[in-house]
């Protein structure tokens, strides 16, 4: 199928479907997940990849590039309140990023070629709902930044500290960490390709991201642990990683709604007029 096959419709809702809207839950359904279901996301996510490796490499060096560059600008630059305003700005970007990864692997699914203008396209069209979500994920990062600083109380003040009080630094800090973490992974696990998909509003797919990661608590706990060792794989080759991991853990995102969530009350978002 080519991009002139999908009919040239806008993407505003009519007045008949405003008012279906109106009526919707605030929260979608969702699956029951086996065990073993983020290693079968995985395997879709990396054939997404083989299906598309010119694009996804793009899509990959862009981030390792982007990556790069905060590391640098922080690394040279310094300072507390520098590397706080540049992990703000990325987290408000980050949304829009992903995105875009969420659509390659749309548009493969669709049985459509994957082109980076349709995704920024796609990031355009949602920039409303990424923004709101992206305010969000900034309130968390800015009170874990606060919390951050507030667990150095537990830091030991002499100069040989033993075990054990370091040992209780850094349990309050992991806990701490391991909280805000679950929270932005709750949030995000499934709200960001629920946007993209369907014509939902920011606190109905966060609310379902969060219900549907509580009602299939291993599967995605599995899931997260996976997402983390890929994290740990980027910074142990130095950032080469991002060029393949990032890609494929995006498109592993997607197929983990699909698999996860039953949108079908929502309606979906029309196709993208192709480009002129």
């Amino acid at each position: 199928m080519a991009y002139s096959d999908i009919q040239n419709h806008d993407d505003e809702p009519s007045l008949q479907t405003e008012r279906e809207l109106e009526g919707l839950p605030f929260i979608a359904p969702c699956r029951q997940l086996p065990l073993n279901a983020p290693i079968q996301w995985l395997q879709l996510g990396w054939q997404d990849f083989l299906r598309a490796p010119g694009v996804s490499l793009t899509y990959g060096g862009f981030v390792m590039l982007l990556s790069y560059a905060l590391a640098f600008f922080t690394w040279q630059l310094g300072g507390y309140v520098l590397i706080l305003s540049l992990m703000s700005g990325f987290v408000f970007i980050a949304p829009v990023l992903a995105i875009g990864l969420y659509s390659i692997s749309c548009q493969l699914q669709r049985g459509l070629r994957p082109k980076i203008g349709y995704c920024l396209r796609e990031g355009r069209r949602h920039l409303g709902s990424e923004m709101v979500y992206s305010v969000i994920l900034l309130i968390i990062f800015l009170l874990w930044a606060r919390a951050g600083s507030m667990v150095h109380v537990f830091f030991p003040m002499e100069s040989q500290p033993h075990l054990t009080d370091l040992a209780v630094f850094l349990t309050v800090g992991t806990l701490v960490g391991a909280l805000f973490a679950t929270l932005v992974f709750t949030a995000s696990a499934f709200s960001l390709p629920m946007m993209l998909d369907r014509r939902v509003d920011t606190v109905t797919a966060v609310l379902t991201s969060v219900h549907a990661v509580m009602n299939n608590k291993l599967p995605l706990l599995l899931w997260a642990l996976f997402i983390v060792l890929a994290m740990v794989i980027c910074v142990m080759t130095a950032l080469l990683g991002i060029l393949v991991l990032i890609p494929v853990i995006g498109y592993a995102t997607w197929h983990a709604y699909r698999a996860t969530i039953d949108p079908s009350l929502w309606p979906e978002h029309r196709p993208l007029k192709p480009a002129q």
